[in-house]
């Protein structure tokens, strides 16, 4: 008799598995959406760290505020970088003996580390950054919150110009220190899916680099959606002194601000991830190695249209060329930024979901259904009601975080 626990990981993927040809009735796409988050999420907290040590650590002064704002953002995605794995694991409670036992030996174990050395950075760095905010709310608030803001100060109240001087040298080296956590942090993502010998679309040692590329990317252009969209939200509050048209005006300027001076290094980052992509592409057609017979059928027949049309042509190119275009607005820019991430998510679900879809007979196919529906709590969590938990998780502790530390901005002259 095999025990319901044994069924279940048997027949797990088969809900959303539609089979091809010659498939072996073992075979299921068990890596589902959730698999397709993990890499996704944890290249938004990498690309969010990036773009916030382009002010700390290269000393780029007009991204001051988009950069700490994307410091605080890649603190909040850095909880939800887990929650895909945990959704996905058959025995969730085992996750945390990554943290209790980690050791290099493996890859997966290495996670522990590095996501904790990783949250230890980036925590201690927002403490100094807001150190001085700290102590000014702990002597003028009273209270719970004045008691909460007592606690951060971590009993450090020197306000002097010394003591600032050192604050900001800290962030600036821990800031340093985090580019390299923070690569390591998504590209041994892509280390765990180059490693596979197995799989013949992720065996390749370009895919860490391009999983890291891409992730600056995402990252870039997520802080970029967001905080836009956070000054549109700063109009609604009221500015004494100043009229509507007046608000408007100097929220357009701000935002456009924020187009111009980040967008350069986004290019950068999309031009890397996109012609890593296309050379790792291109080598594997021009070696032809034993399994490109079945490469080819993927990528060029079975799923051209994600890869071609829906990554590379409305995720690659055309925010490219919008963004490119000359008289650039802020709707265009929004659209671009979206059509970006989307871009990357593509990446990610044609690495994942792609790289399980042709058959280890080499001769058929399988077909990945999302479930929208969900009938069970296997349905819910592998579908899109628990891909859409994961994302709005970070915002709702970005929203949390702003009762501490002002993340979001209120007034249209900040």
């Amino acid at each position: 008799m095999i025990s319901e626990a044994a069924h279940e990981l048997i027949i797990h993927g088969e809900a959303w598995t539609e089979k091809f040809q010659f498939v072996y009735p073992n075979e299921f796409i068990v890596w589902s959406i959730q698999i397709v988050m993990y890499p996704y999420m944890t290249g938004l907290v990498a690309g969010a760290f990036v773009l916030s040590s382009l002010y700390h650590v290269f000393g780029q002064k007009q991204l001051k505020n988009v950069a700490t704002f994307s410091l605080a953002f890649s603190f909040c995605l850095l909880p939800v970088a887990m929650m895909p794995l945990q959704l996905h694991l058959q025995q969730p409670l085992r996750g945390m003996e990554v943290f209790f036992t980690p050791h290099f030996t493996s890859a997966i174990a290495a996670f522990g580390i590095v996501f904790s050395t990783y949250g230890a950075i980036v925590a201690s760095e927002i403490w100094f950054v807001y150190r001085k905010f700290f102590i000014d709310q702990a002597q003028s608030q009273g209270g719970l919150r004045g008691f909460i803001y007592k606690v951060l100060t971590l009993g450090s109240y020197d306000k002097s110009e010394e003591a600032l001087h050192t604050d900001h040298r800290m962030a600036t080296i821990l800031a340093a220190i985090g580019i390299p956590v923070a690569a390591f942090l998504h590209g041994y993502a892509g280390f765990i899916f180059g490693s596979v010998k197995a799989n013949a679309l992720w065996m390749t040692p370009l895919m860490p680099v391009i999983f890291i590329m891409s992730a600056v990317v995402s990252g870039i252009a997520l802080c970029m959606l967001v905080y836009i969209i956070m000054l549109e939200i700063s109009r609604m509050y009221k500015h004494p002194g100043l009229s509507n048209l007046q608000v408007k005006e100097t929220v357009r300027t701000q935002q456009m601000d924020v187009i111009m001076m980040t967008k350069r290094y986004l290019f950068i980052f999309l031009v890397a991830a996109i012609t890593l992509e296309l050379l790792d592409l291109i080598f594997r057609g021009y070696t032809a190695v034993k399994s490109w017979g079945i490469l080819s059928e993927v990528l060029l027949k079975h799923d051209f249209v994600k890869i071609f049309v829906l990554q590379y042509g409305l995720g690659n190119l055309l925010p490219f060329v919008m963004l490119l275009l000359p008289r650039l607005t802020i709707k265009r820019t929004v659209v671009a930024l979206c059509l970006v991430l989307y871009g990357v998510f593509m990446m990610r679900w044609n690495v994942v979901i792609g790289g399980q879809s042709f058959s280890l007979t080499f001769a058929g196919f399988m077909q990945y259904h999302l479930p929208f529906i969900p009938t069970n709590f296997e349905t819910f969590k592998e579908g899109f009601f628990g891909a859409l938990t994961v994302i709005a998780t970070p915002f709702f502790l970005l929203w949390l975080l702003n009762f501490i530390i002002p993340v979001i901005p209120k007034h249209s002259n900040q």
